[in-house]
């Protein structure tokens, strides 16, 4: 099942050592987690939704800058959306059937047309990572992008020294432990897709 790690709104962090620049530098680890778990609490007991202002209402703490960017933060991660003016939680199931295939860009041309040679390493590394992100698990971060190397067609372009697409998968597994970005490997191997046609 996908898992949400409470990232800082502001940097991503996913502990109390925030980036320089961030917003929330120095907001220790407990309070970014609890402004989270502030929302959720809130949005698992309406599972029809309810608008902002009822979920501002709603929020057991005093509502602040850091709710305001954890709510935009569950909102860009997919895992609340707006319906009909209403914030709603997805559910699990929902979550990751709408994760399986990426939507947004660079990923969704990568996702769409698949890789080709001269950006493989690059899109493999976009894919592991973007489905780390989102919070898949290891297994099914590996059976999604080989799912994807198939049914894209970039396994059947040929290009690849390893000898079956889980392997190659296996092989950038250290991408999704490290758990390292997706948006420039994604950007560079959408450039090398368009540029092939």
């Amino acid at each position: 099942m996908p898992t949400f790690r409470y990232p800082c709104p502001g940097c991503r962090t996913t502990n109390s050592l925030h980036d320089a620049d961030c917003e929330f530098e120095g907001v220790s680890w407990p309070t970014v987690e609890k402004a989270y778990t502030d929302l959720l609490s809130v949005l698992t007991s309406e599972p029809d939704g309810l608008s902002e202002p009822a979920l501002r209402e709603a929020v057991p703490a005093e509502w602040g800058g850091l709710h305001k960017a954890a709510l935009g933060a569950l909102e860009r991660e997919q895992r609340v959306v707006r319906e009909d003016d209403d914030l709603r939680l997805l559910t699990a199931a929902e979550f990751k059937e709408l994760v399986s295939e990426p939507t947004r860009e660079p990923m969704r041309t990568v996702y769409e047309r698949g890789s080709v040679p001269g950006c493989h390493d690059n899109a493999v590394f976009a894919m592991v990572a973007w489905y780390e992100m989102v919070g898949l698990s290891w297994p099914e971060t590996k059976e999604n992008v080989v799912e994807w190397l198939h049914t894209s067609g970039a396994w059947d372009r040929g290009g690849f020294d390893e000898s079956s697409p889980e392997e190659l998968v296996e092989s950038k597994r250290h991408v999704y432990d490290a758990g390292y970005g997706w948006k420039e490997k994604g950007q560079a191997a959408k450039r090398v897709i368009e540029r092939h046609g």
